[in-house]
């Protein structure tokens, strides 16, 4: 299990935070998918952070948005009346930097902030947690974790709410109020132990 980072995001109450923390195969993107629409109709504009363990590429070989950036154009934005994409080449990085993607994300306005992986990074969090995939729950040395969707019934530490995985009303309850608690709870709790 990897510790957790220790770098300042530069939290504030304007842009609230909340991680997505789980092991892979745990069903993160696809609460994501099921939850987005939830949030959507309870009235936040939500958006999504994600981390990928591997290169990727949104552009494809032919287009010129691909042949400039290839060219050495970084970063590289792409728009339309429909969307937009923004590619930089990061070859200098050993690993994606959250806090500067939150800052790209800070001028949007965005009601809530949704960070899928990033799970060593310093904020808080939700866990997924699913018995069968034999893995510990991260609850435990994560003093950022703020409540636990699980189907089992568990033991978690204090101030770490329960929720059920199987009930979507009541996790995008609990991730809709958020935005109201971020300014609270934007701290780590206590780990006895530690």
């Amino acid at each position: 299990m990897s510790a957790v980072i220790d770098v300042p995001l530069g939290f504030d109450d304007r842009l609230p935070l909340l991680g997505i923390a789980a092991w892979s195969g745990t069903g993160k993107t696809t609460l994501l998918e099921r939850l987005l629409p939830e949030l959507s109709l309870r009235g936040l504009r939500t958006a999504v952070i994600k981390h990928a363990h591997h290169g990727f590429d949104v552009d494809q070989p032919g287009k010129d948005s691909h042949r400039l950036r290839q060219a050495g154009a970084s970063p590289m934005l792409v728009a339309s009346r429909r969307r937009l994409a923004l590619m930089m080449e990061t070859p200098e990085q050993e690993e994606a930097d959250l806090a500067q993607l939150i800052e790209m994300m800070r001028p949007l306005r965005p009601d809530l902030v949704l960070v899928e992986g990033f799970k060593a990074w310093p904020l808080p969090k939700l866990e997924l947690y699913r018995e069968a995939l034999g893995k510990p729950l991260r609850v435990a040395e994560d003093p950022w974790v703020k409540a636990v969707a699980s189907a089992e019934p568990l033991a978690l530490p204090e101030g770490v709410e329960a929720l059920d995985l199987n009930d979507l009303a009541a996790i995008a309850d609990w991730v809709a109020a958020w935005p109201a608690r971020w300014s609270r709870e934007c701290s780590p709790r206590e780990v006895l132990g530690a």
